[in-house]
Order: structure tokens, then sequence, then C-alpha cells
């Protein structure tokens, strides 16, 4: 089933708050994953905060969401979210809250957390929004409990972004969610960014150790081993897929990691086992062959 990503451009919309989450859908998409990006709006043509004119966008109230769809609010100019134009439109926000209500998600960019909050959608749960603006949103909307210092927020699917490029973590965040740790990590390295994470998130996968570094080949392997840790590996098969003697690609695997090759193996192995481990309807030796090891005896030790 295909998630789509809807994209409500208000006027005066912030490009940045647009751009990294709308790019960050669009190389999942090339990955494989089964997304749809559409943009909507109040009005036919709309201008964004640097005068960049955006036409032929459809009207919002067109838009047919399915339950599980996510619909995105990049930033605006603060005046005018804050205007009463914008709050006065009441077929708007009641939209908002409508699909909301029925099963569809919501995610604010930087400064889109002010609609969100005049919904009345974040009353009583956790938000944030650019660091210059935290203060004034709590002080409009005092039932919310705005969070300082933090990139982004996910409640009961809700999801707020503190400014700009945040905006791209948090998607990376739900592309993870959707997708699996790796597939996040393929597009966070296709933009060329790291993978960040804050408090409320849940802990760093070693998935996403070591994988600090911009060496083609090591990520190659890496991406390799990830995908095929059923599988019993060599160094030289692994020396091969980066195209390197095995002694070179020996040192340049620590080099570039800071672990050897043998210990990044047993760290994904182990990540690998946790999550199989969610699965009643497998057995111990299940999992274990599903890691590329043969008996119980080696998954214990390997977790010990």
């Amino acid at each position: 089933m295909t998630t789509k990503f809807v994209f409500l451009l208000l006027p005066e919309i912030h490009l940045m708050d647009l751009a990294g989450p709308d790019q960050a859908i669009h190389e999942a998409i090339e990955y494989g994953a089964e997304f749809e990006i559409l943009y909507c709006s109040v009005k036919d043509t709309i201008t964004s905060s640097a005068g960049l004119p955006i036409g032929n966008v459809i009207p919002y109230h067109e838009v047919v969401f399915s339950k599980g769809d996510f619909l995105v609010i990049p930033g605006s100019n603060a005046s005018y979210l804050q205007s009463e134009k914008f709050k006065q439109n009441t077929d708007l926000l009641n939209w908002i809250r409508r699909n909301y209500q029925n099963g569809v998600n919501l995610c604010s960019i930087c400064a889109g957390a002010f609609a969100l909050a005049e919904t009345g959608l974040l009353d009583h749960i956790s938000c944030t929004t650019h660091f210059k603006r935290t203060k004034q949103l709590q002080e409009m909307y005092p039932k919310a409990k705005v969070i300082e210092n933090i990139l982004f927020t996910d409640s009961d699917g809700i999801y707020t972004s503190a400014g700009i490029a945040s905006g791209i973590d948090l998607t990376l965040y739900i592309i993870e969610k959707l997708k699996g740790s790796h597939f996040a990590h393929l597009v966070a390295r296709e933009l060329v960014v790291y993978k960040r994470r804050n408090g409320t998130a849940h802990q760093e996968s070693e998935l996403f150790q070591y994988r600090n570094h911009i060496h083609a080949g090591i990520h190659k392997v890496q991406d390799w081993i990830i995908e095929n840790i059923h599988l019993k590996t060599n160094l030289g098969e692994l020396a091969e897929i980066a195209h390197m003697s095995e002694r070179n690609f020996t040192r340049t695997f620590k080099k570039e990691t800071n672990t050897t090759v043998t210990d990044y193996i047993a760290l994904i192995r182990k990540e690998k086992i946790k999550e199989l481990s969610k699965n009643p309807d497998l057995s111990r030796i299940e999992i274990a062959q599903k890691v590329g090891i043969q008996s119980e005896r080696h998954l214990n030790r390997l977790l010990n």
C-alpha cells in the first residue's frame, strides 16, 4: 500500500522547510519506498517568504487521504501564521482536525507548529518549533507542552520539528519507522547528512554506528554485511566488494570506522538478534541461522 506525504503549502512558506523533507521523501522513493508526494494549498498560486511564486497547486480540500498517510505543514512567516486571515480560515483548520481524527499523521516543520497549535491539536502534548519561537508558541498556546532544545517530537501521530534543517531529521526518523533503520541510513547518506537523534527517539542503533565517514567502498561493504548477515563471509570477499586488497581493506576499515571488520559483524549480528527475538514464532536456532551462526551456544555467547 502506498503512503502519501501531502505538503500543505501556505502563503509565505519557507523554502528550506519544504525542500528538506520533500527531498528526503523523494530519495526514499528512488530507493523503492512505496511513497507518493502531493502538494496542496489554500489557493492556486502562493509566494514563498523569499518571493518565489509557486503555482498550479491543488486546493487542499480536494486531497483524499487514507489512514496512515502524512500531512506535512512546512513553516511560513510567523506574521502570516499569527494573522487573523489565517486564524479565521476555519475550513482549513477543521480540515486538519478532521484528517487527524481519521487517522492521518500530522507533521509540522519549524513555524508550522503554530498552524497545528491553532487547531488545538497540540494541547497537552509535547511539541517544539524553532528556538527563536518556542517561548512565543508557549505563550500563545499555553495548553501545549513546548519543549526547548530538541530536534523533533513524536506524540501519538503528531510530529513537530525545530528550525529548518531539523525537518530532514524528522523525515528520516519517520522513514525509519516505516522502512527500517538501514533504509533510513541509505536515504541519509544519499542526502549527505549524518543521522541525528534526540532524547525522545529510540537509542542509537548499531546500524548507524560507525557510519559517519564518506568512504564509498567501506560504506558498500557495510551495506552488504547488513543485507547479508545470514551468510558466512570471509575477508577476501569483503575486500573484493570494496575493490581493495585484503591488507588495505582491513587497515582502511579500521581507520574509517574505528572498529575491526570482525567486531563490526558481531555488532550487526547482535542488533539483528534483538530484532528477530521480538518474533515469538522464531526458535533460537532459527534466529541463529538467520544471522549466519549455526548453534544456540554461539548465539548465547555472542549476546553475553
